[in-house]
């Protein structure tokens, strides 16, 4: 299985898959510089800090909404659909592995007791943000 898994469809990215083993020994931006939703690993040495900090009132526009979301306890499996609702690709997920949803659809099967961990862009207006199919 591997450690990092980025699926496609044509030219479009679709989901980052994440394992929770996956450690890299430097800092490691997995997603492009035009996305909208970054995700990285940021590695520091003992005695490394994050010097404080705020970070500037920027107005961003966005389309869409990417999801990250962590399997916290419990096994499920994503399956992943482009934007045709196709589906492209199916893969099983344990504790501490992490989805970041780019493009197309995604459903969820739990395979056992299962708490996910769901960060995404605000505010949320309602589920008619959601088209289900």
């Amino acid at each position: 299985m591997q450690e990092f898994e980025s699926i496609h469809w044509q030219e479009q990215t679709l989901v980052f898959i994440i394992r929770a083993g996956l450690s890299p020994a430097s800092t490691t931006f997995l997603t492009p510089d035009e996305f909208n939703f970054q995700l990285g690993f940021v590695v520091y040495p003992a005695g490394g800090e994050v010097k404080r900090h705020l970070h500037k009132k920027l107005v961003r526009q966005i389309v869409g909404t990417s999801e990250v979301i962590m399997v916290r306890k419990g096994q499920c499996e994503i399956d992943i659909y482009n934007d045709d609702r196709e589906l492209i690709a199916t893969r099983r997920l344990g504790v501490g592995d992490l989805v970041l949803t780019v493009n197309g659809g995604h459903s969820f099967r739990m395979q056992e007791d299962t708490v996910l961990l769901e960060v995404k862009q605000g505010p949320y207006t309602g589920t008619d943000e959601k088209e289900q199919f």
